[in-house]
């Protein structure tokens, strides 16, 4: 694998580990309102590359392949959530802001549950940066080097300000700068690992390139609709996450447009 492709692999987990060094510059809690408009933002990312970056390439890619080009959109969309459905349902893990568990039940620490929700969150960010990635790799000219960065370059931002809403309130909490540092930066780490996984499997299958994208879309789509939107109620209602979604949205947009 050569370095460019590494390096595009890492700029997720990259973001996700400066977010959570926040805790060193930061000394509160984020305030509500920032955290909703952030909260917003990562949503407006996350379905905006979910549309440019990998349904309509999935789309085209089924077209080129003399597929019916709706097909592997759909089939692969719906697989996507319902993943992620089954790992939420089965995984021990414990959202922010809340004090019942979901998944099976553990007596595992609240703080590793509260780990395992953002790395149940990270997972189809990293199938998507892994699968864009792939495609390129295959030869497929529907995917492009600069698209599969521009996704990761994305995924990175959207990335920062998650990564300090997860470390922000574990040191609130009572956790040390570095445990809470830390905790941060493991909840990122599954992004390149799941990267990776994806390109290895896709080197061998590549015909079902189409689902595959398709179903990273899905499951980010899940991870906006399950999590990030109920968090962005969770303080009360508020017009900045909306403000925060069309600003991610509209970014995400323009990245991929001008750089893919």
């Amino acid at each position: 694998m050569n370095t460019q492709i590494f390096l595009g692999l890492l700029l997720p987990f990259a973001g996700t580990s400066l977010g959570a060094a926040m805790v060193y510059l930061l000394k509160d809690k984020l305030n509500s309102k920032v955290e909703q408009l952030l909260l917003g933002f990562a949503s407006g990312i996350m379905i905006a590359a979910s549309v440019w970056s990998l349904i309509i390439p999935s789309l085209n890619m089924a077209t080129e392949q003399g597929t019916i080009a709706w097909l592997p959109a759909a089939v692969g969309f719906m697989s996507g959530i319902l993943f992620l459905l089954l790992l939420d349902y089965l995984i021990p893990h414990l959202h922010k802001d809340s004090e019942k568990a979901e998944g099976k039940a553990s007596n595992i620490s609240k703080v590793a549950k509260l780990a395992l929700a953002v790395t149940l969150h990270n997972i189809p960010e990293g199938m998507a940066v892994g699968v864009v990635f792939a495609g390129f790799l295959a030869g497929d000219t529907t995917l492009s080097l600069a698209a599969a960065f521009t996704l990761s370059i994305g995924i990175a931002i959207q990335n920062f300000p998650e990564g300090a809403i997860i470390s922000m309130p574990l040191k609130t909490a009572g956790k040390t700068k570095h445990k809470s540092f830390f905790i941060g930066v493991l909840s990122g780490a599954v992004e390149p690992v799941f990267a990776l996984i994806t390109i290895l499997l896709t080197g061998f299958i590549t015909p079902v390139l189409p689902y595959l994208l398709a179903f990273a879309a899905g499951a980010m789509i899940y991870v906006v609709v399950e999590e990030l939107i109920p968090e962005r109620y969770s303080g009360g209602h508020s017009n900045l996450c909306v403000i925060g979604v069309g600003i991610g949205f509209t970014l995400m947009m323009v990245l991929d447009v001008a750089l893919g």
